[in-house]
């Protein structure tokens, strides 16, 4: 058998439903058989616990879809979108800025869910104009919300992130401040429906922010991932410390799905990060791929990467989820291959750095999560902070699924409160 199929036969599997993404082995077909598929809309569907989906306005638009059809999944969700958009600017013209407000969150997560599968070609003007649309309906909705949600642009280097300030109100009272970060595929928008709405109600301000690799910095900045992500959160720091409602012995770190890696490695550096939290923990990006040390030297090789990528471009054609992960790698890390992709996830582990992190940290795992089976044990297991904690969400609970999508409320109380005792109650030392 030539090493490239050998290759794919053991790995492309793996690859469809192990890298860190936000859709894994979803444990119940939910409408769909295609487990990225039926991850997505879970996903979806998990937000109307916190504003952002009403549940049979998901169901409906899914039954329309057909499995495994990216540009039908985008034309439905679409469709969902533009009709929840205009039913809030009809709210709003009547003066119904509650319903409006409501309206204008759901379009939100409907847009950002319609734009998902399209990153199979970078260049598709759509994925910048629906994205548009999600960004610009959450826009409407944060102006009529109850607590102030407040569009901000943090300087780096010579351009700026994107980010929105969470306010718990309007008083500039110092609290305690959490930042959050998504990981491989999320955007801002959807971290406010995720964990902010929770951490808001619980008397947190919080940070919300994308950076290289992510939303609008991938979209419209063109700036792709880099392992290196303290160059990313110190900036964001800087920003935070010019905040009147910022109390800096209360400034917290929670990086979600991919931001298991991202937010430890900023930990490691930037110490005035006082508690981080990574949900799911990751140790080493890389390492998912089970690359033997034959096929680390065969994919090096012009030939061995030419082989794996025509095996892996056919492929993509056939699997809807092993297509998306690829396109998605390649899209936001700017590799013009999947086997450069692959070996651009090389850099990405805490083996070097683990050991610096000092503050207290959370390292959480999901009992059903197939993304990295592992990674957040062995993250957990090299920490050598005086307060680490491991969290596991399980089957008994209904929360085993990637970051527990579709068991928020679980999941935002428990982490919530670990938080609490290290916030709140002055135990950041």
């Amino acid at each position: 058998m030539k090493k490239g199929l050998y290759f794919i036969n053991c790995l492309a599997w793996l690859f469809a439903i192990s890298l860190l993404t936000a859709g894994n082995v979803f444990s119940v077909e939910l409408i769909f058989k295609d487990a990225q598929y039926s991850f997505q809309t879970l996903r979806t569907l998990g937000y109307a616990v916190s504003g952002g989906a009403d549940v049979n306005e998901v169901l409906k638009t899914a039954y329309s879809i057909k499995e495994g059809d990216d540009e039908s999944w985008y034309r439905e969700w679409l469709k969902t979108a533009e009709q929840r958009e205009k039913a809030g600017d009809g709210f709003l013209a009547r003066g119904k800025t509650i319903s409006a407000k409501q309206e204008f969150f759901k379009a939100s997560n409907y847009y950002r869910t319609s734009e998902f599968f399209l990153h199979t070609n970078p260049e598709d003007p759509r994925i910048v104009s629906v994205w548009k649309k999600s960004r610009d309906s959450f826009l409407k909705g944060a102006k009529l919300a109850d607590h102030p949600i407040i569009p901000i642009t943090i300087p780096f280097g010579g351009t700026t992130l994107p980010g929105y300030l969470c306010l718990v109100d309007a008083s500039g009272a110092k609290r305690p401040l959490l930042i959050i970060q998504t990981g491989f595929d999320g955007t801002k928008e959807e971290l406010y429906f995720e964990t902010a709405y929770f951490a808001v109600k619980r008397g947190y301000n919080v940070l919300l922010f994308e950076g290289p690799g992510q939303g609008e910095v991938i979209r419209i900045q063109k700036l792709p991932f880099r392992p290196n992500w303290e160059t990313v959160v110190t900036p964001v720091v800087d920003y935070i410390v010019t905040l009147k409602e910022f109390d800096e012995e209360k400034l917290a770190l929670m990086g979600i799905s991919f931001g298991g890696y991202l937010a430890p490695r900023a930990a490691a550096f930037e110490k005035r990060i006082k508690a981080c939290i990574a949900n799911g923990g990751v140790y080493d990006f890389h390492m998912t791929a089970h690359l033997t040390q034959d096929l680390e030297k065969y994919i090096d090789t012009q030939k061995g990467a030419e082989e794996i990528d025509k095996e892996i471009y056919a492929r993509m054609k056939t699997n809807p989820s092993f297509r998306w992960i690829m396109a998605n790698g390649m899209f936001t890390f700017h590799a013009k291959s999947p086997s450069e992709w692959l070996k651009m996830t090389r850099p990405y582990t805490m083996k070097d750095v683990v050991a610096k992190i000092t503050c207290p940290i959370l390292i959480v795992d999901s009992e059903g999560d197939k993304d990295m089976p592992g990674q957040a044990l062995k993250l957990y297991n090299a920490l050598v902070s005086h307060r680490k904690d491991f969290m596991l969400f399980t089957k008994e609970e209904g929360a085993e699924e990637h970051c527990q999508m579709g068991a928020l409320l679980i999941s935002n109380a428990r982490i919530l409160d670990w938080l609490d005792d290290i916030m709140m109650r002055g135990n950041s030392r």
